[in-house]
């Protein structure tokens, strides 16, 4: 599988493997399933209640222009937003996307902004829905641009990434040290203990393994508070960077 190199502000280092072609055509049709699965429960719903009331109260045709509207753009709204909103409150994820272990990253290690989802979203119109096209706009992007970016991420400045581990293989978490010239983005991470940085591996690792974002974002929340830090780079960036700054000031010192 294909990976890439993001180098984030901090002038740190990190490869993902990209999500293949196949994991995210088949993530995009799970989503549609899910999107085909609630408009089916409104037509059983609509079924149900035009064959169980009477006439009177069942006849849609006589309901009024503003009820109608309302009724339809309820029904419309989870349709037409489910890909946005999933990955906004989702870390990145759609439900097709946790499904086949894929997330949105942005280019540079930090987290994606809401405009970075919303461009993404905007462009899906091109990249999937244009007539006659059938997503073939997003397959042969994707293939041809080398960093797994249909037209929506080339203009966010993302792209998505397997969160799978390979197989039989843990994340390289070791305090392999950063290059010659590197400076601590966090010196701080010298006031982490042997048992503190052992610890941060272990819950890094398998926050990673499992695709488990709400514990990486606990842990990477908790070292900040340890350390007294800010920092707007994603959760994995900030741990993974964390480890590598104990590492390089500890053999400083």
């Amino acid at each position: 599988m294909a990976t890439i190199r993001i180098h984030t502000t901090q002038n740190v280092t990190l490869e993902y493997e990209v999500g293949s072609i196949g994991d995210r055509i088949v993530a995009t049709l799970i989503d549609s399933l899910v999107l085909v699965a609630w408009a089916v429960l409104w037509g059983v719903i609509f079924q149900s209640v035009g064959s169980g009331g009477s006439h009177e109260t069942t006849d849609w045709s006589s309901a009024s222009g503003i009820i109608a509207i309302i009724i339809i753009a309820f029904i419309l709204a989870p349709v037409v937003f489910y890909s946005l909103a999933s990955e906004i409150f989702f870390n990145g994820q759609s439900l097709g996307k946790k499904a086949r272990h894929l997330r949105v990253v942005r280019l540079d290690g930090t987290a994606p902004r809401l405009g970075d989802y919303f461009l993404r979203w905007l462009l899906r119109i091109i990249d999937l829905y244009l007539p006659f096209a059938g997503g073939l706009v997003a397959i042969i992007t994707i293939a041809v641009n080398g960093k797994g970016q249909r037209l929506g991420d080339m203009a966010a400045g993302t792209t998505v990434v397997s969160t799978k581990a390979p197989a039989g293989l843990l994340p390289d978490l070791g305090p392999s040290l950063p290059l010659e010239g590197y400076q601590a983005v966090f010196p701080q991470a010298a006031d982490l203990t042997d048992h503190d940085v052992a610890l941060l591996r272990q819950l890094l690792s398998r926050s990673l393994q499992q695709g488990n974002y709400v514990l990486l974002n606990e842990t990477a929340t908790k070292i900040k508070q340890l350390l007294h830090v800010q920092s707007d780079m994603s959760d994995e960036a900030f741990l993974r960077t964390v480890l590598r700054d104990h590492a390089h000031v500890i053999a400083a010192g």
